[in-house]
């Protein structure tokens, strides 16, 4: 059985396109897409999370639970009251934000209160979208050695960012990366990658399972999708495929 679409009505639904995307133009994207996709949740268009559809549920294609994994657990991130968006996506402003997410203590919360600082309430959302995406890949069935440690890891990555920032040229460095088209570790980037990474594994094994005995449900699927899907670095990847 094949999966519905969304129908090109519903921007909610629309995929942002693979590749290296500026980070004004990353934020703007989420801006739109964000409430798009929580109003289609809300008047019951579509099943949430997404990790709980299946190939015959609208919008039960692998690329789609894999997007909408993803904005979902941006939603806290893009909730934050302000939008000072600048400590994600500033060059001059990275090392504020790293350390206030470093000496934000973790939680296990996907339901959480914004304080009114802007560097301690990103840092609370964006745990609470590794929270979010560790609760996917458990109702998903991701085997728990692939879960495991996600906090831990991600910190991880925030102070070897932490370092690369503190080296002399680093603000400058950055804006070269930027103009050559490459990904330098603004914490937009950061969160938006490890979320990308994560919700693949979630719609993996939500729309192909973990094991033969969903094979019966891939007979349907082009026989060059799994490879497609396992190649593929964002969900935009599989539209021009």
């Amino acid at each position: 059985m094949h999966s519905k679409r969304q129908s090109s009505e519903s921007p909610g639904a629309k995929r942002s396109p693979g590749g290296f995307v500026p980070p004004d133009v990353l934020l703007d994207d989420l801006g739109k897409r964000v409430p798009r996709y929580l109003a289609d949740v809300d008047q019951g268009k579509l099943i949430y999370p997404a990790c709980k559809r299946t190939l015959s549920d609208l919008d039960g294609d692998v690329g789609s639970v894999w997007d909408h994994t993803r904005l979902e657990a941006m939603q806290y991130v893009m909730a934050v009251p302000g939008h000072d968006s600048g400590l994600l996506s500033a060059a001059s402003r990275q090392i504020e934000m790293i350390d206030a997410y470093l000496f934000q203590r973790p939680h296990a919360d996907t339901v959480i209160d914004f304080t009114g600082t802007a560097t301690a309430d990103f840092s609370i959302a964006i745990v609470a979208g590794l929270n979010w995406l560790t609760h996917c890949a458990e109702l998903a069935g991701v085997p728990p050695a692939q879960q495991s440690g996600t906090l831990r890891n991600f910190r991880k990555l925030v102070a070897l960012s932490q370092r690369w920032w503190l080296t002399e040229g680093a603000v400058e460095r950055c804006g070269r990366l930027l103009a050559n088209g490459e990904q330098p570790p603004l914490m937009l980037y950061l969160i938006w990658s490890e979320y990308t990474r994560l919700a693949k594994q979630i719609a993996g094994a939500a729309i192909f399972g973990v094991s033969i005995d969903r094979s019966a449900k891939l007979v349907s699927l082009p026989a060059d999708l799994i490879p497609r899907f396992e190649a593929a670095r964002n969900p935009g990847d599989l539209l021009s495929s």
